[in-house]
């Protein structure tokens, strides 16, 4: 501001001295040309001897020089000598010249000459007139004082109008500093105060309540996991601790301690794939699940999956197909064979019936399919089916950590595709990974 209205008060004061110049330098020009009319109505000479042509007019003065700088007439007290330097009378007498000098009646003060050449009788003569500056200098000084006060002013004036401006649109900005300082984890749902106003403060507002809200919903989602885990981690813990005390309580048969070990074998088998799976979520989370993309044959993926679990199936008296697939795609082979392993122990422990392996391509990706012909899910459950910690009804009972689906999800996501849940019209669940054909996105 203070720039602004320094820009404008030069601007003014310099268009008002240019104003003043040219009213002064207008009078000089119509005086010396009364004089010049003065000096070529003369038919007898200038004056007679004592006799003046030349009328005093207020604080303006003038003189006649010869060409050699004589004075032929002057106003009363100038004619003692010229006012001009032999230099500017040799200007003079070629062109009209307007040049600044200290008044010849007050040394102190300025006054402004204007010397024009004027021929008369044969005679060359240069009319040289003059005014006092002073009134000039007095209305401009006058003119600076009032704009810098003016300036002054009207800064103080539009700081304090600023300042109230900006205080008041910030006025927003630090009640949500305030509010965000007293939000603290302990404190849910607590979110910013933000005005109704569809400007940059109430959009910056909106933004980080949205920002809040996603970040009390992971906060919950951490607690949620570490009660989940600490759950899940109590029971082979807590069976584990009664398996030893059992074997380490009075005379125990070569048997007992035998039994005594293989379920503590088996306890510790699940704590390692608890902790397996728990590595697994925290990795991908953090962006660093590592990938080994190569080109991978589907058909040749779904036959080792068949490889590892026929025995069990068969155990179990039951079938695992695998469908005809020639699809091929990018992706880390032991990472989607992992998927396809918690798949089919999920249709293992949970489903019924023939398990069905099989790939269909589409659209630019490739979708693996573990279908089999159980009650399927519940339908409330397929939209939370992959979560962490999550089991059905009928599941729960049949051991697990409800980890398995949330582990296929992570890898799924980890190459940029989507694993689904899905009931089959013709029964049973439809697990889907869909993965893109040409891998994941970015370096890994």
């Amino acid at each position: 501001m203070a720039a602004v209205l320094t820009v404008i008060g030069v601007g003014l004061y310099l268009q008002f001295e240019s104003h003043l110049d040219e009213t002064l330098n207008q009078g000089l020009r119509s005086r010396a040309g009364d004089v010049s009319a003065l000096i070529q109505g003369q038919r007898r000479g200038l004056a007679s001897p004592g006799r003046s042509v030349l009328v005093e007019r207020g604080e303006s003065f003038a003189q006649i020089l010869d060409v050699r700088g004589g004075v032929v007439d002057a106003s009363p007290k100038l004619r003692a000598g010229p006012l001009l330097t032999a230099a500017q009378l040799r200007r003079a007498a070629r062109r009209t010249i307007i040049l600044e000098r200290p008044n010849p009646f007050e040394p102190a003060e300025p006054a402004r000459l204007l010397a024009t050449p004027v021929s008369t009788g044969g005679r060359r003569l240069v009319v040289v007139v003059g005014a006092g500056a002073d009134d000039r200098n007095s209305h401009l000084a006058s003119l600076a004082l009032l704009l810098a006060l003016g300036g002054l002013a009207g800064l103080v004036l539009s700081s304090l109008a600023g300042y109230g401006v900006a205080s008041a649109a910030l006025a927003p900005v630090d009640a949500m500093r305030r509010k965000a300082d007293e939000i603290t984890e302990r404190k849910h749902g607590e979110r910013l105060p933000v005005r109704q106003t569809d400007d940059e403060v109430g959009r910056l507002g909106s933004t980080l309540n949205r920002m809040l809200a996603r970040l009390e919903r992971a906060v919950e989602r951490e607690r949620s996991f570490v009660a989940d885990a600490s759950h899940e981690l109590r029971t082979p813990l807590a069976i584990l601790k009664t398996e030893i005390e059992l074997a380490l309580r009075g005379e125990r048969t070569p048997a007992e301690l035998r039994a005594a070990l293989r379920s503590a074998g088996e306890e510790t088998d699940r704590l390692a794939e608890l902790a397996d799976a728990l590595l697994v979520i925290a990795r991908a989370e953090d962006g660093r699940l590592p990938l080994a993309t190569t080109e991978v044959d589907t058909e040749r993926l779904l036959a080792d999956v068949r490889t590892r679990f026929d025995a069990r199936v068969r155990a179990s008296g039951r079938r695992l197909v695998v469908a005809d697939s020639h699809e091929r795609l990018t992706a880390d082979p032991l990472r989607i064979e992992q998927a396809l392993d918690n798949l089919v122990e999920n249709a293992l422990h949970h489903g019924e019936g023939a398990i069905r392996l099989s790939a269909i391509g589409h659209d630019g990706c490739v979708e693996l399919h573990v279908r089999d012909e159980g009650p399927g899910f519940p339908p409330e459950f397929i939209s939370a089916a992959f979560e962490r910690f999550t089991r059905a009804d009928h599941a729960h009972g049949r051991g697990g950590t409800g980890l398995g689906l949330s582990i296929v999800q992570v890898i799924a996501r980890a190459h940029g595709g989507e694993a689904r849940a899905a009931n089959h019209p013709d029964g049973g669940a439809d697990l889907c990974i869909e993965l893109p054909r040409g891998g994941p996105p970015g370096p890994h």
